[in-house]
């Protein structure tokens, strides 16, 4: 697929599972979908996500893991696609890691 059609893609995805999480969630934690990356042949879309406070990540992670049938489901019906790719979630760690450098930059 060719790169500004897997772009608008994304951004389609991540739109639809920000709306999954936030119908979904707990609202225990604050949950961001950062990104989605979509292999080309929209086999497999891995959803980016950064959680706050960062002590819950790993259950927000097994949660979305566990729902991750259902998020698919979800997108099935808002994003339109020739090809529904298998969901995985993970936490954002360019994201993670960017905090502490935008602190440090700050305190200066």
């Amino acid at each position: 697929m060719k790169g500004d059609r897997l772009e608008k893609l994304n951004k389609e995805m991540r739109k639809a599972f920000s709306e999954f999480i936030e119908r979904e969630s707990n609202k225990q934690s604050l949950v961001t979908v950062t990104r989605c990356d979509t292999s080309p042949d929209l086999a497999n879309v891995i959803v980016y996500v950064s959680v706050f406070p960062t002590d819950a990540e790993d259950k927000v992670i097994s949660f979305l893991n566990r729902r991750r049938i259902d998020a698919r489901t979800y997108m099935k019906k808002r994003v339109v696609s020739r090809r529904i790719p298998r969901v995985e979630f993970m936490i954002d760690l360019g994201e993670k890691n960017r905090q502490p450098i935008d602190q440090l930059l700050r305190e200066k």
